[in-house]
């Protein structure tokens, strides 16, 4: 029997996950599991991907490579900006200890005669979101974080990327802290509109 479109049958299992989705900006251990890692890459792997270059990369990094990871991105921040403060120094020093597992993730681009790398860089971008949706979807904390360490040449030179990959973002895995933050409901309506006559 088809269902008629218009009736107000509940949402389904995934669509209220997705609608309800919040960043964890702290985060504890424990951090996922291997086994709920590999859910989490089979999620990301399904990302919509213009000709199947598949560009999408993770650099798992846990424990003591933290430290390090936070001293690739101390040290690349100040070459790329000698007036960098002791502060914003070691804020970067720090970053990577706010959770128990970070992901680095890039776009490996791939010169394509019909995929620019914008694409790339956006089914790399589709690949993460589809990996912080499978996070929620399994009680993991997840935030996606940029800054400074995302665009600097230095960082990427370092974790041994090509001058023309891109870093998308640190995605911060670990089991939720406190309450999650309230979120404003949007009204759809107001980020919609109608192609110009």
């Amino acid at each position: 029997m088809t269902q008629n479109p218009e009736s107000k049958a509940p949402a389904q299992p995934v669509l209220a996950l997705l609608q309800q989705r919040v960043s964890h900006p702290r985060l504890t251990d424990p951090g996922p599991s291997q086994a709920q890692m590999a859910d989490l890459y089979r999620a990301a792997m399904r990302a919509p991907d213009h000709a199947w270059l598949r560009p999408w990369r993770f650099i798992d990094v846990s424990g003591d490579d933290r430290t390090r990871l936070g001293e690739h991105m101390a040290h690349s921040a100040r070459t790329d900006d000698p007036g960098l403060t002791d502060k914003q120094y070691q804020k970067l020093l720090n970053s990577p200890l706010r959770a128990p597992l970070v992901l680095i993730a890039w776009a490996k681009i791939s010169e394509h005669p019909k995929v620019p790398a914008i694409e790339q860089v956006l089914a790399t971008g589709a690949a993460v979101t589809n990996l912080i949706n499978a996070a929620h979807a399994l009680g993991i904390g997840a935030v996606w974080r940029t800054g400074a360490p995302a665009y600097s040449p230095t960082l990427k030179q370092t974790l041994g990327l090509a001058a023309t990959d891109h870093i998308v973002g640190f995605i911060y895995l670990g089991t939720p802290s406190g309450e999650d933050k309230p979120i404003p409901a949007l009204n759809p309506a107001d980020f919609v509109s109608q192609l110009p006559a």
